[in-house]
């Protein structure tokens, strides 16, 4: 699909495809524009088809018609800024994916907390004139480093939330696990709850929410009993791969919340490497690889780069 920036505006070529759609049912159904957003772009007049303003549930556009939806309506920034060195692995008007260091918090736990991810990309964003709040798509833990999306605007957190949640974002990482995993390809499919004695560490719970995580078992370091293993989430529970690969008694090198020996140099062996997704208005699929830091004790930008001649 066609489409380009003009200030505020997006500009939509129609494509074949959306021949004879009312503008509502695009707005609706093709782009699932939440309700408040719907009724903001209704109050403000912020959608035009071919430089009129159409009545959207009976207006029904032509392939090549020009749609324009005001999607980058300046915004005031929520959150504070913190100069953080931001390493961007893509960007475009509507997204932003960051390789996110170990260490580091997603967003803030409080409202005293400046030093997490989004108070970095706030910086950016800040830096680079887009009047918006960052907005995180889905998290990693402190200590787990790699890739995370944030969307620009409100229609774009919307569609790539719903993405996610139909597992169209899928997810890639890389993990360090003690012992030697057998079979080599595997499924660990065990629900995930709250440890109620415990008031951060989850656990293989029968009243848990449903969690599926697909490995597949790269090579094995004899020196130090342990396992490079790639992983793919179905589901996105917190904790979800550090406690299914406990569950089967291989846990995180460094993971000592979950039977992990732990290393000075890191807190847990897991590194989100891979990010793929369909582009929720060019409908393209972006691919974005997150290198480890240069001086990781625990991956190689070539185990990274070696994930697409894995089996998948």
């Amino acid at each position: 699909m066609k489409t380009k920036r003009m200030g505020d505006w997006l500009e939509v070529i129609i494509p074949d495809q959306w021949e004879g759609f009312t503008v509502e049912k695009i707005l609706k159904k093709e782009w699932n524009v939440p309700r408040k957003l719907m009724h903001s772009f209704r109050s403000n007049k912020e959608v035009t088809l071919n430089n009129e303003n159409p009545h959207w549930k009976t207006a029904r556009v032509n392939s090549g018609d020009i749609l324009r939806v005001r999607l980058f309506r300046p915004q005031t920034l929520e959150v504070t800024p913190t100069y953080m060195d931001i390493d961007v692995i893509y960007e475009d008007d509507h997204m932003l994916v960051v390789n996110k260091p170990a260490g580091v918090f997603t967003h803030p736990n409080t409202p005293h907390d400046h030093d997490t991810l989004v108070n970095g990309v706030a910086f950016y964003f800040q830096m680079n004139g887009i009047e918006a709040t960052p907005k995180y798509v889905h998290r990693l833990d402190r200590d787990t480093s790699g890739a995370i999306l944030f969307a620009k605007h409100d229609l774009a957190i919307a569609m790539l939330g719903k993405e996610l949640q139909e597992r169209k974002i899928k997810r890639t990482y890389l993990a360090w696990a003690h012992g030697k995993l057998k079979p080599r390809h595997g499924k660990i499919e065990q629900p995930i709850g709250k440890d109620r004695h415990h008031p951060v560490r989850r656990r293989v719970s029968q009243g848990g929410q449903h969690a599926e995580t697909h490995y597949e078992v790269l090579s094995y370091e004899g020196s130090y009993d342990a396992s490079l293993v790639k992983l793919q989430l179905q589901t996105g529970r917190t904790h979800q791969i550090r406690v299914h690969l406990s569950h089967i008694g291989h846990p995180l090198l460094g993971d000592e919340m979950y039977g992990g020996k732990g290393s000075i140099d890191y807190k847990q062996a897991l590194h989100a490497a891979r990010l793929t997704l369909i582009h929720p208005f060019t409908e393209k699929e972006i691919q974005c690889l997150a290198m480890p830091a240069k001086d990781s004790p625990l991956f190689t930008d070539e185990q990274v780069k070696s994930l697409d001649q894995a089996s998948s």
